[in-house]
């Protein structure tokens, strides 16, 4: 058998199930939610693999985090390190692929379990952050919010020979350091109150806000699909939106690379990298909304 060359401009292999989501589609917009592994082909890793458990590392607890000034400074002394090359991500083309689909009127609005703002970056204007945003921090006693880039100034100057070594950037921003970086770490407290000042997110065992949780809603109503996008749907949060759906009598649509906890609700799941299954999908929309522009009038 003759193998294309690298050079060569062979088809690509085909999805399965591609042309069954492009037909689910037809006609109707979309509410997306999306998790991780849209970002996670940016450089930002998840909290979980393909396989949908977690990894060794523990993530930081609200009420640790808010009860332990321990807690704050291993959180602050890792993200300190992590920050800067999380604020370098870059959308990727699952992010500019799902800003096309809402030019082209087949996504209504966009719902993101993702907190780093790379879905606006690549121009969805139609999205919720459903558990906030990495680039804000909050003050937990009088509320004033502030970017976390003037944050970061911050921890520099009451830190300044802080240099530890890292081992790897991991979920949301966090580094992975060696045993014992945080101690003697110096953080900040609000310039306004001295109060705590916490990354403007939901961490684990928080609550979403009631009023965020709305307007996700409203955007599920404003569709005729729901579209998950890069989710295990292990979390409630987002997987409440699947169980609506199956209520409701509403369609479901999968795009992941591994096993969700919503696959049994989907009526299409295509199982692929999103960074390679969505400008696909965008490409097949676009070719059937040329092919009904050259039609017969």
């Amino acid at each position: 058998m003759v193998r294309p060359s690298p050079t060569s401009h062979a088809s690509p292999e085909p999805l399965r199930g591609l042309d069954d989501l492009v037909c689910l589609l037809r006609s109707r917009r979309a509410a997306v939610l999306t998790g991780a592994g849209c970002s996670t082909e940016s450089g930002i890793p998840d909290y979980r693999g393909p396989d949908g458990r977690h990894h060794a590392r523990r993530p930081m607890m609200y009420q640790e985090f808010v009860s332990r000034p321990e807690a704050r400074a291993r959180y602050w002394s890792r993200s300190a390190v992590g920050w800067p090359r999380f604020a370098r991500a870059a959308p990727n083309p699952a992010h500019r692929a799902l800003a096309r689909l809402e030019a082209l009127g087949v996504v209504a609005g966009l719902i993101t379990q993702n907190v780093d703002g790379l879905h606006q970056a690549a121009g969805s204007l139609r999205a919720l952050e459903l558990h906030g945003s990495l680039a804000r921090v909050r003050c937990l006693e009088c509320g004033e919010t502030t970017s976390r880039s003037e944050v970061q100034d911050r921890l520099g100057e009451l830190n300044p020979d802080y240099a530890p070594r890292m081992a790897g950037l991991v979920a949301d921003g966090d580094a992975e350091l060696e045993a014992g970086a945080e101690d003697g770490f110096q953080v900040p407290a609000c310039r306004s109150c001295q109060g705590v000042l916490k990354p403007d997110v939901v961490f684990f065992g928080e609550n979403v806000p009631r009023e965020r949780v709305e307007r996700a809603w409203r955007i599920y109503e404003s569709a005729d699909v729901l579209l998950v996008v890069g989710s295990s749907l292990t979390v409630y949060s987002g997987r409440r939106f699947v169980m609506r759906a199956q209520k409701d009598g509403r369609p479901v649509g999968i795009v992941n690379l591994g096993p969700t906890r919503g696959d049994e609700a989907a009526r299409i799941k295509v199982e692929g990298k999103v960074g390679r299954v969505l400008p696909r999908l965008v490409a097949a929309v676009e070719s059937r909304e040329g092919s009904k522009a050259s039609g017969p009038p």
